[in-house]
């Protein structure tokens, strides 16, 4: 069958067969090529880092990875040892990184500058660009966690909530005060950011806290709260009632927060509970301290007894809510109580020996004397534990005619006037003289306005209820027994313990001196003053063992000139 040559239809334009294959060959040269300008750089390339790379200013470019790892981890660690300040409620503190568990990762910094280094985008880089990395972090979570919880042991307070308290019969308002807290959680990102960002200082965020009553909210009660206090509340048990004074009850109320907005009243029955407990409970009922009593110079332990007395906590609970409540009467609940010293705890207080002792003198026979006596009976045989502080209002309670004191002068508003139990300052001045030289923490001692010369200058205490009050801290690891005695003429006061201390007094000569005014008054109720001159005096106790100075402590007096009074 003759060969005839197809001829081209209409619709197929098909290009000449060289002429494809003149194509064909182009592309193939072109691919060929480009395959060589990318290959070549990349074979040159393969393994180091890519040129004009940079960590933290450290040129790392060109560099194998081992070297780049070396030269990073020489010059982070510069850094490495530069402490980060950080600065919270206007405090700055200045911490080495490695303190807050942060460290440079040099191996994983250098991975991060060779990622993609051979992809076409990292060839044109490295050929026409340059690229700043910034180090690779690693965190130590749990040492960051503990740095910056030790940090905002420092700068977190609590919200000082507002409510009010009494001086003397006056309401007086505390306002509330915002806390603060750090943000700990935006402290560790600031931290880490910060060291991995070059940046040395840092700012952390301190968040408030606001306190749940508001100021308007105690400003209000404020201004009703002495009503609280307009009358006497009385307290009834078994039969017996006794009156808790407007200044008893002022001294133990507070308004405190509730903790939904508002304030409610609080009453802290412990400095009351003894003297209520005398007043209304049997002396055969209550419980009984273990004491001691001193046989040939040694103490003996006399044996404690449980009894019935007041549940203080209960009783707070009830005062309080009469309080609220308007009512002026309160049934005082009782409860089976164990002595506060027991006979067991008292054969191990270390009760051996007389630790100091101090006496004071005073004309025989004024009615003062009586106040002295029996305050000094009160005391006797009272033991004092380890870590104890003891007050003597709280012992004592308010001197009244129904357990013998008398009126006697005292010193009131500038003046001497008659008042029950006046005179018992005596007894705390020796009392103070006791504690002084038996090397125990002196808590609170008020001296005499006017000097009186009976008691040693700078070393003397006054005492009225319910303050001042007198108190003092057994801060020694043993029990401290006081046993009283007297005479006529005099008081003295014995601390039994083990002794830690040889005490000693030195006193400053007296100076700025300040002269004696003589003035007249009249009236039924004047009492004649003898004057004398006001003066300022320091006192040093000196404590020592075994003939060698341990340390000094120095009490400051200034004492006002008392007036020559003569009444008309």
């Amino acid at each position: 069958m003759p060969h005839t040559q197809e001829q081209p239809t209409a619709g197929s334009r098909r290009p000449p067969r060289s002429r494809r294959a003149r194509v064909a060959v182009l592309l193939s040269a072109v691919l060929v090529v480009a395959g060589a300008a990318y290959a070549v750089p990349a074979v040159a390339l393969a393994g180091d880092v890519p040129p004009g790379t940079r960590v933290d200013g450290s040129d790392i470019g060109g560099l194998a990875p081992s070297e780049a790892r070396s030269r990073l981890e020489r010059d982070l660690g510069k850094r490495a040892a530069t402490p980060l300040a950080l600065v919270a409620a206007g405090r700055t503190v200045r911490l080495k990184p490695a303190e807050l568990g942060l460290a440079f990762d040099a191996k994983a910094t250098v991975d991060a500058a060779l990622d993609g280094a051979t992809t076409p985008a990292g060839i044109v880089r490295s050929f026409f660009g340059s690229r700043d990395l910034q180090p690779k972090v690693t965190v130590d979570e749990q040492r960051l966690t503990a740095r910056l919880a030790d940090l905002a042991r420092d700068i977190d307070t609590k919200p000082r909530e507002g409510g009010v308290r009494f001086r003397g019969l006056e309401p007086q308002a505390v306002q509330p005060r915002p806390g603060r807290t750090l943000d700990r959680d935006g402290a560790a990102r600031a931290v880490r950011d910060a060291f991995a960002g070059k940046r040395g200082k840092v700012a952390l965020t301190v968040r408030p806290l606001p306190p749940t009553v508001s100021a308007a909210e105690v400003r209000r009660v404020a201004t009703t709260a002495r009503a609280a206090v307009a009358s006497p509340l009385t307290l009834t048990s078994g039969g017996r009632k006794t009156v808790l004074s407007r200044d008893q009850l002022a001294a133990g109320l507070r308004f405190t927060a509730d903790g939904q907005g508002g304030l409610r009243p609080s009453y802290d029955a412990s400095q009351v509970a003894s003297t209520l407990e005398k007043a209304l409970v049997d002396a055969g009922q209550r419980p009984k301290d273990a004491s001691f009593k001193i046989v040939n110079g040694r103490p003996r332990v006399v044996a404690a007894r449980a009894g019935r007395g007041i549940d203080v906590k209960a009783l707070g609970e009830a005062i309080a809510a009469a309080v609220a409540a308007g009512t002026r009467s309160v049934d005082a609940p009782t409860t089976r109580t164990q002595p506060r010293v027991t006979t067991q705890a008292a054969t191990k207080l270390g009760v051996k020996e007389k630790v100091s002792s101090f006496t004071t003198r005073y004309p025989c026979c004024a009615p003062r004397v009586t106040n002295i006596h029996t305050i000094a009976d009160l005391v006797d045989g009272y033991v004092v534990r380890p870590g104890e502080t003891f007050s003597l209002n709280g012992v004592v309670g308010k001197r009244d005619k129904a357990r013998g004191f008398v009126e006697a002068p005292m010193i009131l508003n500038n003046r001497f006037v008659d008042d029950v139990g006046g005179g018992v300052s005596q007894f705390t001045t020796t009392l103070f003289n006791a504690v002084f030289f038996g090397g125990f923490q002196d808590v609170q001692h008020t001296p005499h306005q006017y000097y009186i010369s009976r008691y040693p200058a700078g070393r003397e205490s006054t005492v009225s209820y319910p303050q001042p009050d007198f108190r003092w801290r057994n801060d020694s690891p043993y029990g401290v027994l006081i046993k009283t005695s007297y005479t006529d003429t005099s008081v003295t006061v014995d601390f039994w313990s083990t002794k830690r201390y040889d005490v000693e007094s030195q006193s400053s000569p007296r100076y700025q001196v300040k002269p004696i005014e003589t003035i007249t008054e009249t009236g039924k109720e004047c009492i004649p003053m003898a004057g004398a001159e006001g003066f300022t005096i320091d006192v040093w106790r000196i404590f020592k063992q075994d003939g060698k100075v341990l340390r000094k402590q120095q009490f400051h007096t200034v004492y006002a000139p008392e007036p020559r009074l003569t009444c008309t």
